[in-house]
């Protein structure tokens, strides 16, 4: 299920999961270090990504949170969008919790603790993200607003195959007839390499 940083479903009227459901989701879904499919568009979808400049900061930006436990693995930047693949680790999670007062949640509070804690550490570097970016935009003149609010986010199940999300994510610059072939598209790459199940 494709998930809004708010954890709502996209577009759908779907009831919220009750408890045992969620009990099983968690166990599912979240591994010690989930890996997270992530996309994000710009506003009004304008073309301002797939440049040089902004390929440049991206992945300066991604290989300077590798120090803070930070795990990018493959991405593209399209010219309207932006996917990529990423896990946190312990280093990162730790300095979110000590800005964070703990509770003693136990049972479902537990668990909706911990989903609420990853959704922030996702959230929370996704918004450094798109403030670097801007910042690198604004220097090429590029007039805010440049990103939509939010972004989509789905957890990597066991079952699913990080190597086959990443073909056809990696397809997307030959389906909007950009280049021949995956590999020609000059704004993709890996930070990081990823195992297949999220743990880093």
């Amino acid at each position: 299920m494709l998930l809004m940083n708010s954890g709502d479903p996209i577009g759908g009227d779907t009831p919220p999961l009750q408890p045992k459901q969620r009990l099983k989701r968690l166990d599912r879904l979240f591994t010690s270090h989930p890996l997270y499919f992530v996309t994000t568009n710009t506003e009004g979808r304008k073309p301002i990504l797939a440049n040089v400049k902004v390929h440049e900061d991206f992945r300066k930006f991604c290989v300077a949170g590798l120090t803070r436990g930070v795990f990018v693995g493959k991405y593209v930047l399209m010219p309207d969008h932006l996917h990529l693949f990423v896990a946190f680790g312990d280093e990162y999670e730790s300095t979110l919790v000590e800005r964070r007062s703990q509770t003693d949640a136990t049972g479902d509070d537990a668990v909706a603790a911990v989903c609420d804690r990853r959704l922030s550490l996702l959230s929370e570097w996704m918004k450094s993200l798109k403030n670097s970016l801007s910042k690198t935009l604004r220097g090429m003149n590029v007039p805010a607003p440049h990103w939509q609010k939010g972004f989509f986010d789905h957890v990597m199940r066991s079952e699913e195959s990080y190597s086959e999300k990443w073909l056809y994510v990696a397809e997307n610059p030959v389906r909007k007839r950009l280049v021949p072939r995956p590999e020609d598209w000059p704004y993709q790459g890996e930070i990081y390499p990823l195992q297949a199940r999220g743990h880093v």
